[in-house]
């Protein structure tokens, strides 16, 4: 008994730290972005690029894994969807909303996965599932359309909450379509290569940007905060949700989403970035309930990853 006691306290530890680390990120990226010298998309080079190579070099440690080319040409589209397109628009759409809203619209992600499930998988939805999407996609659609938005925290709230929600549905569309074949690996044989892919796109395409970027006038501090998103905020957290979907039931996993947005919130109100406001509180209601009713109904075994979602 004091085995499992162990466990869970380490699996409790890990997912708190995960998901900490992902609630400090929008606030910290915020004010990365504020001197207008680091431009969202060299922060989402600075993440893939970096966590690519902190992966690459975890992967001298541990076990190799042979990897087929057929394995790594699906490895590629699973970067292409599961890194670059999901972490890229997380990171452009903080840039234009309030870190507190970012944060909450990442908790509907296993929503859209029970959603893409049913669609493409032809997976059945209870009524409990069906309310809960109803729920959450509602919150969702407040927080978009209504851009309850924030106080300094970006010039078009709801803009970024649509592209922070795209990338949610990325996440959750790569969750669907590899969603066997993810379990072939460890994490650190799939995030070496899923990185590896993004970047091999990524850095090229923004080569004007990399070019443009007057890298003299970067301060201290701003190299601090992406040395966090980068060390912390990627490759330690994905660390810690291995180590906590390892020793917590999948339920327990997905309750820690709500972790990030009361994070982001609290830091972003402090920071002058966010505001509380009757909208975003029925969104923050609507959307926690949804969540629950989604996390708590039963359904056949799925991977545990389902119930998390990185940011």
């Amino acid at each position: 008994m004091k085995n499992i006691g162990d466990l869970n306290l380490k699996g409790h530890l890990a997912m708190l730290g995960a998901n900490v680390c992902w609630g400090l990120m929008s606030p910290v990226a915020k004010l990365v972005f504020a001197s207008g010298v680091i431009a969202p998309i060299i922060m989402v080079d600075f993440r893939i690029a970096g966590a690519a190579i902190l992966f690459w070099l975890t992967s001298i440690f541990t076990p190799r894994e042979h990897v087929p080319a057929i394995d790594k040409l699906r490895l590629f589209g699973a970067g292409m969807i599961g890194i670059l397109f999901n972490q890229g628009c997380f990171i452009i759409g903080v840039s234009y909303t309030s870190p507190g809203e970012a944060s909450l619209v990442t908790t509907t992600m296993p929503m859209w996965v029970m959603l893409l499930a049913w669609l493409f998988l032809k997976e059945p939805i209870t009524l409990k599932k069906a309310g809960g999407i109803v729920f959450g996609a509602t919150g969702a659609l407040i927080l978009v359309l209504g851009g309850s938005g924030s106080i300094d925290g970006g010039e078009n709230p709801a803009l970024g909450d649509f592209i922070v929600l795209m990338a949610q549905l990325s996440y959750a569309l790569y969750l669907t379509i590899y969603r066997n074949f993810i379990r072939k690996y460890s994490l650190v044989t799939l995030m070496k290569w899923m990185f590896l892919s993004a970047s091999l796109v990524g850095l090229p395409a923004t080569f004007s940007f990399i070019r443009d970027t007057d890298w003299a006038a970067i301060s201290i501090s701003e190299w601090t905060g992406i040395a966090y998103v980068v060390v912390l905020a990627t490759y330690v957290a994905y660390i810690c949700i291995m180590i906590g979907q390892k020793n917590l039931r999948p339920t327990i996993v997905g309750m820690y989403n709500y972790v990030q947005p009361i994070v982001a919130t609290i830091v972003g109100i402090y920071l002058g970035m966010d505001h509380f406001s009757f909208p975003k509180i029925i969104a923050v209601v609507l959307i926690f309930s949804g969540v629950y009713l989604v996390t708590i109904s039963k359904a056949a075994p799925i991977d545990r990853s389902e119930n998390q979602s990185p940011s």
